[in-house]
């Protein structure tokens, strides 16, 4: 899955409507201010640390940072921009959308600082290990095609998940901040295969053409918490994205947009719609922080 993926994401852009998904930061400008308003508000209440810099794991074309660091910059954050991406192509849009970013090629390099950072999209991504029973299930090649075996009920697990959870938790804890989480996924644990292949924005067999699909599996959102509590930092309740969203005032900045622009009202209604419908990214999409315990709990998870 590491090997696919670093090859896949390494030789195109796969977003958009020519791609083969659609990122919420790519559906509206919405999304994109409504985090830049939650990490100025919880940068503004941990006393505006003037060493703290935005972060970005898997930042798509940019999009996003772009939006969130304009409604940030308007707070009066002046930080540095940093991105952890090893796509040449998607550093070159990501450049093009928010520039005077540095690259990382992993999370590690980020410099000893405050964080304000995102991760959308970007922990369904890293690789999963499936196990039937206490046996591992592997990929073997069976009368000239690529197989799962052994078969029966699957758990999944990601060590690399767990891994970069935890060294982003530990960061967080020593040097302060905060990093908001938002991805596909359920809050517990649960028995099931959620591997996942997409290409051209329908799903694909994950075993055929390896390396031209995208390959993605659910996060588990308790062992994102479970690996960030162990590591030292804080970390909140676990909510579906339309609560987050909705709570941080996406409702009244659909109106505001579509007011100044009445042409595009029903366009800012459709996107609403997709971010927040329980049909569509409302629910499945799930959204956690985890902070610095010496720093505030992020809006948008508490009534």
């Amino acid at each position: 899955m590491a090997v696919c993926n670093a090859h896949y994401y390494a030789t195109r852009d796969p977003l958009g409507s020519g791609g083969d998904f659609t990122t919420a930061p790519e559906i509206s400008q919405m999304f994109g201010e409504l985090i830049g308003a939650a990490l100025a508000d919880c940068w503004l209440r941990a006393g505006a640390p003037g060493d703290a810099i935005y972060a970005e794991l898997g930042p798509g074309r940019g999009t996003l940072a772009a939006d969130a660091l304009r409604v940030m910059r308007g707070s009066g954050f002046a930080g540095e921009v940093h991105f952890v991406e090893t796509s040449p192509t998607l550093r070159t849009a990501q450049a093009n959308a928010a520039a005077g970013g540095t690259f990382h090629d992993r999370f590690v390099s980020l410099p000893p600082r405050p964080l304000l950072l995102v991760a959308n999209e970007y922990l369904d991504a890293l690789p999963i290990e499936q196990w039937v029973g206490g046996e591992p299930r592997r990929v073997a090649l069976a009368d000239g095609e690529l197989r799962f075996f052994p078969e029966g009920e699957i758990r999944e697990t990601s060590p690399a998940r767990d891994a970069e959870v935890a060294s982003l938790a530990a960061h967080l804890a020593t040097h302060g901040g905060t990093a908001l989480v938002i991805d596909y996924g359920y809050r517990q644990s649960a028995p099931g295969d959620s591997l996942q292949a997409v290409r051209c924005h329908a799903f694909a067999d994950p075993l055929t053409n390896p390396g031209e699909h995208d390959l993605t599996a659910h996060v588990d959102f308790g062992a994102v918490a479970m690996a960030a509590t162990v590591a030292g930092a804080s970390v909140t309740q676990i909510v579906a994205q339309a609560t987050f969203l909705e709570r941080l005032g996406i409702a009244a900045r659909a109106m505001a947009l579509a007011a100044k622009n009445p042409a595009q009202g029903e366009a800012v209604v459709a996107a609403r719609r997709r971010l927040c419908d329980a049909a569509e990214m409302g629910e499945l999409f799930k959204v956690i922080a985890i902070h610095s315990p010496d720093w505030p709990e992020p809006a948008g998870f508490r009534a």
